[in-house]
């Protein structure tokens, strides 16, 4: 069994007490047994440790995030100090390192209830996000120098100070490494690991990243891992003065009331929130290539913000392609997140999603698939923890924009596929752009066509969300494009592509003087002289 304290100021703490995590696949093999394990570990009414306990994590006060605060504010000014070519390699460092040890992490997730395919997924994009191309893209952000006229000029990005991290519940590991762009910016960071599943985000930053910061001389304080109340530290953050940023990841509601709050604080609130995401088929696009990019709509059984939402289906290929997409929806089946071929999870909300079918049919959708709740085995269940993956058809986008599995953000496996009403290709090309605009999220799309122009017409019209996918994989990384952010609701007033060392930074511009301080362009004062003669 792993064990992890806290870590403040380069040292390791110990907490009021421990949360335990118990192995997913020993919650879905018997739930009541493995809670009562978990809880009667944390209340201390026994000592058992199973095979299925994979880790403790010590659970810490607001007190303890107060010294991490106190420990980020006094190593900021020599960490922002250290060179460029330091902090990027500390970054390049951790690639590496992560690398090295990507079936840890994988194993770590799986423990923790992400399926393979989906943890496998989560470690590409720490690794693409964090590789050579995507940081030396970075440092030509970070720093650009300028030869004008004599005079040496430069544009530098300087660290904001302190950062927070508040990573999701249901994927902290992998999004807590959104922290490592604000350390290579030059700040310094606190990241608070959720009681639920604090095992990633505990073994990311204590295990491969402490050590590499150590290595390359940061000082104690750069790095801050803590654990414990989620709503005292927040607001412990959201009030303290030694905090400059708060990188908050969570429901938009929450999201954007905490950016309001940061801004009477005098706060930069950097959000990641919920996703919407739209996804177009054109009639001629690769209709095989198309629906295996769909089908990644029930990844984690679309409890990710980042999977496809809704489709919209150019109607002359919505027959041919509902097919094609069914043929591979119902291979989908629930199991054990060990298992190499699950893509579901438990899903949470499981109200909500009888509640969008319902409302759904009532408007005219029709059913194609799914709709149950089942077990673990695919079983109908009325206790099961898995619904069954979901295709519903809806035919107008006037009636989809009224429909909440439409509308808003569903967090079950259940994909509308909205087929437009039949117009000359170039006024339902307006439609369905116009429809992905009004999207009030904003974090991906994705636009199937084999026609070129076509496709340059949809990247041009498309100013919605933060990435824009062209017959490419809705969820696959790429470098340099970053892994994160989104316009809306997604991203709050302020968003766009997050590129998380630029938002916890700001622009700062220097002039190197050649001794004359004279303040005027030389042609007014050419000017001048020659109104004066």
């Amino acid at each position: 069994m792993r064990s992890y304290t806290q870590y403040i100021d380069g040292e390791d703490v110990e907490g009021q007490r421990w949360t335990y995590v118990v192995r997913a696949s020993a919650m879905l093999r018997d739930v009541d047994s493995a809670f009562n394990l978990k809880r009667g570990l944390e209340l201390g009414r026994t000592t058992e440790v199973t095979d299925d306990v994979v880790a403790r994590c010590a659970v810490g006060t607001v007190a303890d995030s107060d010294r991490a605060l106190q420990a980020a504010r006094r190593a900021s000014r020599g960490y922002r100090l250290l060179p460029q070519e330091t902090r990027s390699r500390i970054v390049l460092d951790f690639n590496e390192a992560l690398a090295a040890r990507a079936d840890e992490m994988i194993d770590i997730l799986v423990a923790e209830g992400h399926p393979r395919r989906l943890a496998q997924w989560e470690v590409s994009g720490m690794l693409r996000g964090t590789d050579e191309a995507t940081i030396r893209w970075y440092e030509s952000q970070l720093h650009q120098s300028f030869e004008v006229e004599g005079k040496h000029l430069e544009l530098v990005r300087k660290p904001d100070g302190v950062v927070c991290v508040n990573p999701p519940q249901n994927a902290a590991g992998s999004n807590s490494a959104m922290g490592l762009f604000a350390l290579l910016a030059g700040n310094t960071v606190v990241v608070k690991a959720p009681r639920s599943s604090p095992l990633g985000v505990m073994f990311l930053f204590r295990d491969v990243l402490a050590p590499i910061l150590e290595r390359h001389g940061a000082p104690p304080g750069t790095l801050n891992v803590v654990c414990g109340n989620a709503g005292g530290i927040l607001r412990s953050w959201v009030t303290s003065p030694l905090v400059d940023d708060i990188l908050f990841f969570g429901d938009s509601d929450a999201g954007l009331k905490l950016g309001e709050e940061c801004l009477r604080n005098n706060k930069k609130a950097v959000l990641e929130l919920a996703g919407n995401d739209g996804f177009v088929v054109w009639r001629d696009a690769d209709l095989d290539a198309a629906a295996r990019a769909l089908e990644e709509c029930f990844y984690g059984s679309s409890q990710i913000c980042m999977v496809p939402k809704y489709a919209v289906l150019h109607p002359e290929i919505a027959d041919t392609f509902t097919e094609l997409f069914l043929e591979r929806v119902r291979k989908l089946r629930p199991g054990f997140p060990e298992d190499p071929e699950v893509l579901l999870s438990p899903v949470l909300k499981v109200d909500k999603f009888f509640d969008f079918i319902a409302e759904a049919r009532e408007a005219g959708g029709e059913l194609l698939c799914g709709g149950a709740r089942v077990d673990v085995h695919g079983e109908p269940s009325t206790r099961g923890m898995f619904c069954e993956p979901t295709v519903v058809r809806v035919e107008g986008l006037a009636r989809a924009n009224g429909l909440s599995l439409v509308r808003e953000e569903t967090f079950f496996p259940l994909i509308p596929l909205v087929v437009p009403e039949d117009a000359p290709d170039d006024q339902l090309f307006d439609r369905i752009v116009d429809f992905l605009d009004d999207n009030v999220y904003g974090l991906r799309n994705s636009v199937w066509t084999g026609d070129p122009q076509l496709a340059r017409r949809f990247a041009e019209g498309i100013t919605n969300g933060g990435t824009l996918k062209v017959n490419d994989s809705h969820i696959g990384f790429n470098s340099v494009l970053s892994t994160h952010g989104g316009t809306g609701r997604t991203g709050g007033p302020y968003g766009e592509l997050n590129y998380a060392g630029l938002r916890t930074s700001h622009l700062q511009g220097i002039s190197w003087g050649d001794g004359d301080p004279r303040p005027l362009d030389p042609r007014v004062l050419a000017a001048g002289e020659r109104a004066q003669g």
